[in-house]
Order: structure tokens, then C-alpha cells, then sequence
């Protein structure tokens, strides 16, 4: 196996740090995404009128983020620190285990993360994994892991899922501190790079972009998500059931427009505050419509975010993932095995789904692509134990800001770059 390469960092007072890498591929790695922004940014400067182009590219930028930092060009030296990310990690009944797996598959001591068990999982379930993620001694130490003991009932189909969503967004605002991106995934989600490549690579990238799956090219769902009305049994029962319909029907909105895409999305911290907040009511309004709109989390945050003037030229059409759906109409994912594990790998995408339980293929990508022993953490350049007799080297926690980029990161700097791409970006945008 090749010999990963170390960045070495000194955390001081203005929290800056040197890099040494391994020159075999990692100088290379950074250097060949600074130059792939470097020309999408000529392109996109030199092609585009001023004020079209997106606000992080302009003087004065109109996003409500005013912090927005464009990262110098023609050098290999990443920010000052690391992007730190927020995950929302959510499961049903069963998925305890899952949970606890997927969650030390994306672990970093630099990051925040939410776990969910929602309220149809049975209450000693739920006890035993909140335990679980109380005794941990990294989580415990560092404290970067929170769990909502009060679960909600969340309904996958209806808007339930959204209002857990935004639970754990406002939760992540409040109590997490600083952090640059929300993702959110289920226990059948999982990471297909370290959160190192991850990391890395987002070390590169303006920080109010959002990535989402988006279109307004709706289809069939005008006929069969946008007219019908219904109503979520989980917004006022204890108990999970199936969403249920009136015979009422009603016009597609004419206040706003709507769009639809992947439940699954990494949304900046800006975008995020603002579906928080809502100071011009647009979040506000449009969660009220999709109250009654089957399927809301495949449409909710694509609908607010390229309806906001603030935040439509922020999008990224790509929500990060390798998904095998049926074919037509994409309505259901298939399980992913061993079988599909080049396909993931030529994806280079960060995340896959969805699995079955303690498939074979998740020890696969532990192995080959995460190098994650058996029921240790996540290996990153925090890692500073001996590991002696089997102990995972994980559990002694060294500088957060340290990364060690491995093979991940080059697949995906293919995806940024294809996606930023002048071919890929604005044409791509709220469309």
C-alpha cells in the first residue's frame, strides 16, 4: 500500500499551520485542484458579464455569508485551517448498530455530529446507543458528538423528515460552534473516502456552496407530489404511519417555483442559518406548503434555496453520492454489494447507498478505501496512538488540524472539478 502523506501542522495563536507532503502524489494532488479552480475562475471572469456571475467570484459579494474567503490561486498552501463539517446521522428500529458503525466511519475529532434515532425505534434501543455514545472515550473527550435523546417520529415520505432535519441544523447552530457544512445521512448511507480526502479537498473550495441535486423540470411529480394534499400522521401521533390523502386537490404554486432532487445534500452554514432564521419568510412559507407535499425532503430545500436570490447561483447539482436506482422511474435505490464496488469507486463520490446491514461490501470499503480496522475509529492524522497489542490508534487524539490525504482525495478532486467545471457549474444552476 503506498505510503500515505502526512501534512504536518502547528496550531498557534493565529491558528495557521505548514504542510509537508509526500511529493510522490499528494503535491501534486493539491496543486492540480488550486490550478483546476484557478482556470474555472478565468473562465467563468473572463466569459461572464459582472453581474452575472455568482457573488463569491465578484468584490461584493450579495450572500448573506459576507465572510466568504476565495482561497489564492497558484499555490499549494490550503487555508489557514481545515473546513469542519456538521453531520446529521439518523436511523429508524434496527438501525442502532448501523448507526454506530456509520458513525465511526466518518468520525473526526475537528468535525460536530448529530445522531437521530427516531421515536418508532423502542426506548431501550435507543438508550443502549445514547450510552453507547456517552461511554465512548473519544466521543466523550473531545465532545464533538451530540444525540437527541427526545426523538422525533419521522415519517420518510412526509414532512417529518424535514422538521428532523432542521431540528438537528438548529441544534448543530447552537450548540457545535463553528462549522462550514451541514450533510445529512441515514444508517444506510456510507462514507466511500476518509474525512481526511474530505477534508482536504473542501480545504480548496468556497465555503457558501451548496451541493444539491436540483431541477424544476418536475414531471409526473406535478400530477402525483404537487396537487394531491396530504397529511403526515407524524406531526401529531405517537406512533409511525403511513402518510394519507384528502380527496381535495390543489394548483401548482404561482408564489414561487418549485424544484425537486435528492433528500441527500451538503448545504453551507450560511444557507443553513437562513432556513433557520427566514428573515424574509421565504423558509417559513414554502416548509408550510410542503407540509402537504408527498415526498417533502426531495423538494424543500431545492424549492427555498433556488427561489433566494441570496443563494440560487450557490448550487452545485450533485448530492455527493453513488446511488443505483431502478430504471425508470428512480424511485427506489437498489442495496449495493461487493458487486457494485467499482462502480462506487469510479463514481468518486464520497458517500454511497444504500446497504443492508453489515453487508459484506461496507468491510470491503473499510478495507480498501477507508483502512479502517474492524470496529476501530476512523484513521486520520489526528491518530497519534502506538496502537500496540490491537489498540486502535485512534483513541489517543492529536492535532485535529493534521490530514493525511490518501487515494479518496484524488477521486474526489475529479468530482469537484468535473462539477465546477464551466460545462457542469452555471449551466447546472436552479434550471
Amino acid at each position: 500500500m503506498k505510503q500515505l502523506a502526512l501534512i504536518q501542522s502547528t496550531h498557534h495563536q493565529h491558528h495557521r499551520f505548514g504542510i509537508g507532503m509526500d511529493r510522490k502524489w499528494v503535491l501534486p494532488l493539491a496543486l492540480g485542484l488550486a490550478v483546476s479552480i484557478l482556470l474555472l475562475l478565468l473562465s467563468l471572469t473572463l466569459t461572464t458579464p459582472l453581474s452575472l456571475l455568482p457573488s463569491f467570484l465578484t468584490r461584493s459579494p450579495v450572500f448573506v455569508e459576507s465572510k466568504l474567503h476565495i482561497i489564492p490561486t497558484g499555490t499549494t498552501t490550503p487555508p489557514p485551517l481545515p473546513p469542519r463539517l456538521a453531520y446529521l446521522v439518523s436511523g429508524s428500529v434496527g438501525d442502532a448498530d448501523s448507526l454506530k458503525r456509520t458513525l465511526a466511519a466518518l468520525y473526526h475529532p475537528h468535525n460536530a455530529y448529530v445522531v437521530h434515532l427516531d421515536l418508532e425505534a423502542p426506548e431501550a434501543e435507543r438508550d443502549a446507543l445514547r450510552d453507547w455514545v456517552g461511554a465512548h472515550p473519544v466521543f466523550s473527550a473531545v465532545g464533538n458528538v451530540r444525540m437527541i435523546t427526545k426523538a422525533n417520529l419521522v415519517t420518510y415520505r412526509g414532512p417529518t423528515m424535514v422538521s428532523n432535519t432542521l431540528h438537528a441544523a438548529a441544534v448543530l447552530l447552537r450548540e457545535a460552534g463553528y462549522w462550514d457544512w451541514f450533510i445529512n445521512l441515514s444508517a444506510s448511507d456510507y462514507p466511500l473516502v476518509t474525512q481526511d480526502d474530505l477534508l482536504h479537498t473542501f480545504s480548496y473550495l468556497p465555503r457558501d456552496l451548496n451541493f444539491i441535486d436540483h431541477t424544476s423540470d418536475i414531471g409526473w411529480k406535478e400530477f402525483h407530489r404537487a396537487k394531491p394534499v396530504i397529511i403526515d400522521p407524524g406531526l401529531y401521533m405517537s406512533k409511525k404511519q403511513d402518510v394519507f390523502w384528502i380527496p381535495q386537490r390543489r394548483s401548482v404554486p404561482t408564489a414561487f417555483k418549485l424544484f425537486t432532487g435528492s433528500a441527500w445534500m451538503a448545504l453551507s452554514r450560511s444557507f443553513i442559518d437562513y432556513c433557520i432564521w427566514g428573515w424574509d419568510n421565504l423558509p417559513r412559507t414554502v416548509l408550510m406548503y410542503y407540509a402537504n407535499f408527498l415526498s417533502s425532503p426531495e423538494g424543500y430545500f431545492h424549492t427555498v434555496i433556488c427561489n433566494a436570490k441570496e443563494f440560487q447561483n450557490t448550487t452545485v447539482n450533485h448530492d455527493l453520492h453513488f446511488i443505483a436506482w431502478d430504471n425508470p422511474p428512480k424511485q427506489h435505490p437498489h442495496y449495493l454489494t461487493i458487486k457494485d464496488m467499482s462502480m462506487m469507486v469510479d463514481s468518486n463520490a464520497p458517500f454511497a447507498r444504500k446497504f443492508h446491514r453489515d453487508d459484506p461490501v461496507l468491510d470491503k470499503i473499510d478495507m480498501e478505501l477507508l483502512f479502517r480496522p474492524p470496529g476501530m475509529l476512523l484513521p486520520g492524522g489526528w491518530c497519534v496512538g502506538k496502537g500496540e497489542n490491537g489498540t486502535d490508534p485512534c483513541l489517543v487524539v492529536g492535532n485535529t488540524t493534521v490530514l493525511r490525504p490518501g487515494p479518496g482525495a484524488i477521486r474526489l478532486e475529479r468530482l469537484t472539478v468535473s462539477l465546477l467545471s464551466e460545462k457542469n457549474f452555471r449551466p447546472r444552476q436552479c434550471k
